[in-house]
């Protein structure tokens, strides 16, 4: 895993939650990651098509807004 459990842990907090269970803690750092993974993945090809070899906040925004705002 590469986010930290505590800090997805302090995310489920944040929203209200006053106890927060190892699993569920782990569950919403496996699916923030696949999802931060996707995000990524389309962001470099963004990039790429771009001639660019660094990935901008501009590519990670349009990679967001293509993959999960339909």
């Amino acid at each position: 895993m590469i986010l930290p459990k505590a800090s997805v842990e302090k995310l489920i907090r944040s929203a209200g939650a006053e106890r927060v269970s190892d699993s569920a803690s782990l569950e919403l750092l496996a699916i923030l990651e696949k999802i931060g993974q996707d995000i990524a993945q389309q962001a470099k090809i963004y990039a790429t098509h771009a001639g660019r070899k660094t990935v901008v906040d501009q590519d990670i925004k349009l990679a967001y807004e293509n993959l999960y705002k339909k």
